[in-house]
């Protein structure tokens, strides 16, 4: 389930074991439903977050997941929450082919990595059926696209300090390439 609807009793967990000891990271795989939320666990310790979107763009993403009692904007603002926070934010991001690799989802991803300050990307395969894909947000990708490995080589051009993995990284990996904003 959402761990974000538990956030009163993760976060006193995650109070209750930073009583004891400073070692580890504590990290949420979420929705990003509740900003609040994740600022009341960042308050009590958390240190990273991890957002699963199919899309940066809000249609999408909105069309696939259906989301309740939220809006897109959410999720952008509990990966900010973090950063503001000092933490990591990740997204899990579903990659389609000739879906991700449009330019309208580069320019939505470009925006999504400036407003949030993102510190990695997990590119995931969407292993879905395409037809089934889209019918269920009844449209189609617009554009040509440029192929997912050029939308890789474009993110790390133009920002250096994102980081590519399939896990959450170490405390040294974070801090190696947080280093790199500067």
């Amino acid at each position: 389930g959402e761990p974000l609807l538990v956030a009163d009793t993760l976060a006193e967990a995650i109070r209750r074991v930073r009583a004891v000891t400073d070692r580890g990271i504590f990290n949420i795989n979420t929705n990003g439903s509740r900003p609040d939320d994740v600022a009341k666990l960042c308050e009590a310790g958390l240190r990273s977050i991890r957002v699963s979107l199919n899309s940066a763009q809000k249609d999408w993403y909105t069309g696939y997941y259906l989301p309740r009692n939220y809006e897109f904007e959410a999720l952008a603002e509990s990966l900010k929450v973090v950063r503001q926070h000092g933490g990591w934010a990740s997204i899990n991001y579903f990659v389609f082919p000739g879906c991700t690799d449009t330019l309208a989802e580069w320019d939505a991803l470009q925006r999504l990595i400036e407003t949030t300050d993102l510190s990695m990307i997990q590119w995931r395969n969407f292993n879905i059926d395409p037809d089934w894909y889209f019918k269920k947000l009844r449209k189609q990708p617009d554009g040509n696209p440029f192929g997912v490995l050029e939308l890789m080589h474009r993110v790390r051009e133009q920002y250096p300090h994102i980081a590519y993995g399939y896990f959450n990284p170490a405390a040294e990996t974070q801090a190696y390439y947080n280093a790199k904003r500067a």
